[in-house]
């Protein structure tokens, strides 16, 4: 597999320095990327650099996950329009192990394959190099007119909304350049990869390459993933998405991907999955002869899903979805578990019942008119049933006065009342 051809095709690349590709078509080269680890957590803005390092070991390369343990504690500067909070090291090498876990659904770390993963942290090399050694080996070599010709630089120094640029983030680009270097030492590292925003740090590091060893190495970058109405990526009115279930779980994980446009679900399956071209192509011709079928966001989906969390959670989030948009049974919404259950009826009206009264079993038509407001009368109610347009946890209710008791609990506590076909209510026995 042609690494940079497998990019160019899926739109992963903005910019890429010559000589990139013939240097990973002539031998096994090991490539990095830099992952900030400012929260235990990855989110699906950093799966683009993720599925670089993907498509790379897959093209038989070494990927390089560098942890950013050190330059974490300064804060890129690119593309931030202040400085950010500073971390503790424990809070780092805790981010770092769980970064590492969630890596490792995406790249091999463990088998005995030649090119399998290597994650490193940057605070390792760091955390003993005096400051005095550092700008005599390293800020000797760089100019601060190189620094400063830097787009993140120039563009934070003449933003009005900035506070100008301390000296601990001016030196950014220098630790990133250090980084390579570093990795070209130790580990033969000739390529340097990222967002669209690291360029100017990742040439700084090609640069104190080829003046501290008179060596060549290369870098490649991908474009800001945007969506089609302009708004950000991977922002949602909650915040990120996570890929860790404790921030988001399963269900909204898989909600996001479904419910993207059919022009971000073409870009997306083609960034974020590892499905073949061809297939991707057959994909996006059957969106186009039946696009209420959605097959493009409904395979980038489970695709996605199934790699971040399990086959078991993405086949959990269909039936969760299926209880809301499609023909779900009583026993659908009763085999998902109770914070699925709680999402997926997130907003409906709620009321609470008296678990005494349910105990000795109520009559339906009181529990929807007088208990709770889900008809405003007991005509509306006896009407609605006579006409099939109420359900109880799913299943049709035949007769008004049916008794409803504890055991139409589900998760002992929680009964799910439709009227018609999209009106849910919740009651929650307490």
């Amino acid at each position: 597999m042609n690494f940079v051809e497998e990019l160019r095709w899926r739109g992963m690349i903005q910019e890429i320095m010559p000589g990139t590709e013939e240097q990973l078509l002539k031998e096994r080269t090991s490539g990095y990327l830099g992952i900030d680890p400012t929260a235990d957590s990855l989110h699906i803005g950093h799966l683009v650099g993720v599925m670089m390092l993907n498509h790379f070991q897959r093209a038989g390369h070494t990927p390089i996950a560098l942890i950013g343990g050190a330059t974490g504690m300064i804060g890129d500067p690119s593309m931030k329009s202040a400085e950010r909070k500073l971390l503790d090291e424990e809070t780092l090498r805790h981010n770092q192990e769980a970064i590492k876990v969630q890596l490792s659904k995406f790249l091999d770390f463990e088998s005995n394959i030649p090119n399998k993963a290597i994650m490193v942290n940057n605070y390792d090399w760091m955390k003993d190099y005096s400051f005095l050694n550092f700008i005599r080996d390293i800020g000797k070599h760089i100019t601060v007119n190189y620094m400063m010709a830097k787009d993140s630089v120039k563009k934070r120094l003449s933003s009005e909304s900035s506070e100008g640029m301390s000296f601990t983030e001016f030196s950014y680009q220098l630790l990133q350049g250090y980084d390579f270097l570093h990795l070209y030492r130790q580990n033969g590292c000739k390529l340097q990869m990222g967002g669209s925003d690291q360029w100017g740090n990742i040439t700084t590091g090609t640069e104190l390459i080829r003046r501290k060893e008179s060596g060549e190495a290369f870098a490649l970058t991908c474009p800001l993933i945007t969506k089609a109405d302009g708004g950000k990526f991977g922002k949602t009115e909650t915040g990120n998405v996570w890929l860790d279930r404790r921030y988001t779980s399963p269900y909204k994980f898989y909600q996001f991907w479904l419910n993207v446009s059919d022009s971000d679900a073409e870009k997306y399956i083609k960034i974020f999955t590892a499905i073949p071209q061809n297939e991707i192509e057959e994909l996006v011709k059957e969106q186009e002869s039946a696009p209420h079928l959605r097959p493009l966001q409904k395979r980038l989906a489970k695709e996605i899903t199934v790699m971040v969390h399990s086959q078991e959670d993405y086949e959990m989030a269909v039936t969760a979805s299926e209880i809301l948009f499609g023909k779900a049974t009583s026993q659908a919404l009763r085999s998902i578990d109770e914070e699925t259950f709680l999402q997926v009826f997130e907003g409906v009206p709620q009321f609470k019942i008296s678990k005494d009264k349910l105990s000795g079993g109520i009559k339906a038509v009181d529990l929807l008119s007088e208990d709770s407001h889900v008809f405003p009368s007991k005509g509306e109610m006896r009407k609605t049933v006579q006409s099939g347009g109420v359900s109880i946890n799913k299943e049709k209710l035949d007769n008004f006065d049916d008794i409803i008791d504890a055991s139409f609990l589900i998760n002992g506590k929680y009964i799910l009342a439709q009227r018609g076909k999209k009106n849910y209510f919740l009651l929650i026995s307490e």
